[in-house]
């Protein structure tokens, strides 16, 4: 019999006093409104509420909460000024809708909660947080602004207005969006730490606002105002053969700014026609091509009141409104993170002068110079070095990815870009005056503001870097949208990387707000019949999309997302979008068979140089169609039942039926083979259940047979790869999952990594085992999809699992499967209702494993040597058992 040992820690401090130890034994924290923290522009009109629970006590659960929500912090606690005031016996704390009186525009509202327990414990009051609502249509006074004349110039324009607040002022908000990118200052001091404002959404639909809290920066008496505008993806260079100006040739400004002084009274700056506008010293910038600042040009002072304008300051220009809505935040904005140090400067054998920063990253680097006026240093971006060591930017293509900057009279300055971002290791600087040393240049990440909540380690050094590039690839290229690549020209919201990649990004870092947002851009840029383009926001063709697996972001996404956050309305939100897509694919298919149209297939599978035996992975791209049919099916038929829409659940279960016969019918043998015999056919078979079930162990089988005639490599693209190890283990291949994660020749994850990544690879090989690159037309270094393997570290190496049957985390599962020669793993998880940890080590066949339960969630533990699992509440636990002699390996 197997012995399994059971301990639960309790972290109570049992020799301090009873009351202190009573007071801490119930506290709430972490509270958030809308997946945000301390939201200033909230459009729901029943914004959801979350908080989180500690206790100190094993198996806490909450039975109630008392909420309070009013217009005055103060009023909180003596009742006045409260639009919702309630105690509610329930143990929902993730996602409460607001159910108050209703909300006002451009409101703000503080709340509190405290909740009680099963062991009859009340905590106190959380910390007041809050949220502000955003301004609805008719509330927006201001008007667009833009400069006089058509907007032609390649010079950055800059807006400007003085004025005057005759009192004290108590509060001054600023709202505030562009049509390209802004900058904005007042009094001299930059508002707010966001970068590449407004963001990119289907800007011919809808387009964002911020809100900032300016209280502290005006001043009673005189004050200015002053923005700059760029490009960004609205008017600059964007998507494919030199394409500018999609969303529109004209930069412009909208700005309201309201404040409220002390004595009640109300005054509002806008942007109309008494503004100034001119040129400053950013001479071009691009999202692709970078930027060009000449210092010489800068105006000094211009954004304060004391600035005297001289002749080049003109009237600006009155835009008519357009027909997008303008809409408050529902996502994180971009914003710096991580800084690296140049690690060398070094002479390539081209005599070319580089910097090396030692992490692939996206952002830019901030450079230290001083020299004669009209100086010009160029610094150029590279992911690699050659074979030889010289400098390689062939792989971008035709975008530049250079900053120039231009020097004033001899003093140091700080120079780094506003409107661009580059994807690099390495910089080429040109025309630095003097010796360049490492401390002049610092390289900083910027990416969405999205709170990291994994953590996943082992014993395996490899294994811990493939972890490090995983996160990196994340961070590259979440950049507002997520995109396939940070460093070419494209930088697209690809959605077959992003379904692809999607649940692991929901282990590494908190993306509920991040994709609720992209989703919206997706659903306002599908198309009338149902057809999802390649890429959102749609920069292609009406006609660029409908291609399997990468469509069906439209329905893997949401209910992803409501598998990892709960998120019930983000389903209700996007449902009618999941079945305009399903629909679409019906309406092209023929006798339930979907086998017409464009597909990019198994994209990037592997594939020999000199091919001549066949050793090629082709999947028959109608067959991935077919079998990425019936997953969207599926997934809409999950989402009608979550939300009660029993007539769709009989509709599309009926349809699935169909889907799944017409693809045994037309790619399968009676004996379970299939017409492509690759490792993604007999996967998204098995991952979808389109095989009868008495044969689906056989098609394991098959699969295995072919990974192991490869010598133990995968054979498997964008659209194979996520669900390979899922489906070896499965069907019990759990050991074959480690063979392959673990394989360290081509093709494999470990590959790239011992040949120095420091991110994810678009390609298997794109630096060949001789030093050599893959094509440079499709050869990114900084490329997420294939770091979807990381959903499979998390869930069965670490062993933390969701349960689609109460989403979120409010249930558990954690089952670890040891093997791969590792001795010890670890992951932690900051889910919804708080943090989960699995930690174990192997040692002489003896198992242990550590885990935690956040309060308000259950879990069930599957041991890998116990015969049941066993049941628990939150707190803290340890579990041994002796595994068999083979197991483990």
């Amino acid at each position: 019999m197997i012995n399994v040992l059971i301990r639960s820690f309790l972290f109570a401090l049992l020799t301090i006093p009873g009351s202190v130890c009573l007071a801490q034994k119930l506290s709430v924290s972490g509270l958030s409104v809308e997946h945000l923290h301390n939201p200033l522009s909230v459009d729901a009109p029943a914004p959801r509420l979350s908080w989180k629970i500690t206790s100190t006590l094993k198996d806490t659960r909450q039975t109630a909460y008392d909420i309070r929500v009013g217009t005055d912090r103060k009023g909180l606690t003596s009742g006045k000024s409260l639009v919702w005031k309630a105690s509610v016996p329930s143990d929902q704390s993730v996602l409460v809708p607001y159910a108050g009186s209703p909300l006002q525009s451009k409101t703000r509202y503080y709340w509190q909660v405290r909740v009680k327990d099963n062991h009859g414990h009340t905590s106190a009051w959380s910390d007041v947080q809050c949220w502000q609502t955003g301004l609805k249509a008719g509330d927006w006074t201001a008007q667009w602004i833009a400069v006089n004349g058509p907007d032609t110039s390649a010079i950055c324009p800059l807006f400007r207005k003085t004025f005057s607040l005759q009192k004290k002022v108590r509060s001054a908000l600023v709202y505030i969006t562009a049509k390209g990118l802004y900058e904005a200052h007042i009094n001299g001091q930059r508002i707010g730490d966001d970068y590449f404002t407004p963001g990119w959404t289907s800007y011919k639909h809808h387009l964002q606002y911020q809100v900032y809290d300016i209280t502290d920066a005006v001043r009673t008496g005189a004050n200015a105002v002053g923005v700059t505008l760029g490009n960004g993806w609205y008017k600059g260079r964007i998507g494919f053969n030199g394409q500018r100006n999609f969303y529109g040739d004209t930069r412009a400004l909208l700005m309201q700014l309201e404040v409220e002084y002390t004595d009640g009274s109300r005054e509002t700056v806008n942007t109309d026609d008494s503004w100034k506008a001119s040129h400053g010293p950013i001479l071009a910038s691009d999202i692709y091509d970078g930027e060009i600042y000449d210092a010489r040009m800068e105006r000094t002072g211009w954004s304060t009141a004391g600035y005297r304008e001289d002749g080049t300051w003109t009237n600006v220009r009155i835009l008519e409104k357009g027909p997008e809505q303008l809409t408050g935040m529902s996502g994180p904005t971009v914003k710096k993170h991580e800084e690296f140090k140049a690690l060398k400067v070094f002479k390539t054998p081209k005599g070319e002068t580089v910097v090396d920063f030692g992490q692939n990253l996206v952002g830019w680097v901030m450079l230290d110079a001083s020299g004669p006026a009209g100086t010009k240093i160029t610094l150029s971006h590279a992911e690699v070095l050659d074979k030889e060591g010289n400098f390689y930017i062939a792989n971008l293509r035709s975008a530049k990815a250079q900053t120039t900057y231009i020097l004033k009279e001899n003093t140091t300055q700080r120079f780094e870009p506003h409107f661009t971002f580059q994807g690099f290791r390495y910089v080429k600087v040109e025309g630095y005056p003097g010796e360049l040393k490492t401390e002049d240049l610092t390289a900083v990440a910027i990416y969405s503001d999205m709170a990291v909540t994994g953590k996943f380690t082992t014993s395996h050094p490899l294994l811990n870097q493939l972890q490090h590039n995983i996160q990196w690839g994340q961070k590259g290229n979440f950049l507002d949208v997520p995109t396939d690549c940070p460093q070419r020209d494209e930088r697209l919201g690809w959605t077959g990387d992003a379904q692809a990649f999607a649940n692991t990004a929901a282990y590494n870092m908190d993306v509920a707000g991040f994709f609720t947002k992209w989703l919206k851009d997706l659903k306002a840029d599908q198309q009338p019949n149902g057809s999802v383009p390649h890429v959102i926001p749609n920069v292609l063709g009406a006609n660029d999309g409908a291609s399997a697996g990468w469509a069906d972001v439209s329905t893997i996404i949401p209910w992803d997302m409501y598998v990892a956050y709960g998120d019930k309305r983000l389903l209700e939100v996007q449902y009618e979008s999941m079945k305009k897509w399903v629909g679409y694919m019906t309406g092209a298919a023929k006798d339930h068979l979907w086998n017409t149209g464009f597909h990019f297939g198994d994209w990037l599978f592997y594939r020999p140089d000199d091919d001549n035996d066949g050793r090629a992975a082709v999947t028959d791209k109608y067959l991935i169609a077919q079998t990425f049919y019936a997953h969207s099916t599926q997934l809409l038929i999950n989402a009608a039942e979550v939300l009660g829409k029993k007539e769709d659940v009989a509709q599309y279960t009926a349809l699935l039926h169909n889907i799944r016969e017409a693809f045994i019918k037309e790619y399968m043998t009676a004996t379970g083979r299939l017409v492509s015999s690759t490792q993604t056919a007999y996967v998204l078979a098995l991952q979808f259940d389109m095989l009868p079930e008495a044969l689906r162990a056989s098609a394991a089988e098959r699969l295995v047979t072919n990974i192991r005639s490869y010598g133990n490599h995968l054979t498997t693209g964008f659209l194979g790869t996520p669900y390979l190890c899922h489906v070896l283990t499965r069907f019990g291949h759990t050991k074959v999952a480690y063979d392959l994660l673990m394989q360290e020749s081509y093709p494999s994850w470990l590959y790239p990594v011992k040949m120095g990544a420091t991110t994810i690879w678009e390609r298997w090989d794109g630096i060949k085992p001789n030093g050599t690159f893959q094509t440079p037309g499709m050869n990114s270094y900084n490329h997420y999809a294939y770091g979807a393997i990381g959903d499979w570290m998390y869930r069965h190496i670490a062993g933390i699992n969701s349960d689609p049957a109460a989403p979120g985390y409010k249930k558990i599962r954690i089952a670890p499967r040891p093997g791969g020669g590792l001795s010890s793993a670890s992951g932690e998880l900051e889910t919804p209702y708080g943090r989960v940890t699995s930690s174990w080590t192997l040692k002489d066949g003896l198992f242990s494993l550590d885990v935690q339960i956040p309060a308000n969630t259950t879990a069930t533990i599957t041991l890998p040597c116990a015969e049941k699992a066993s049941e628990v509440g939150s707190g803290s636990y340890h579990f041994e058992c002796r595994l068999p002699q083979a197991a483990g390996k």
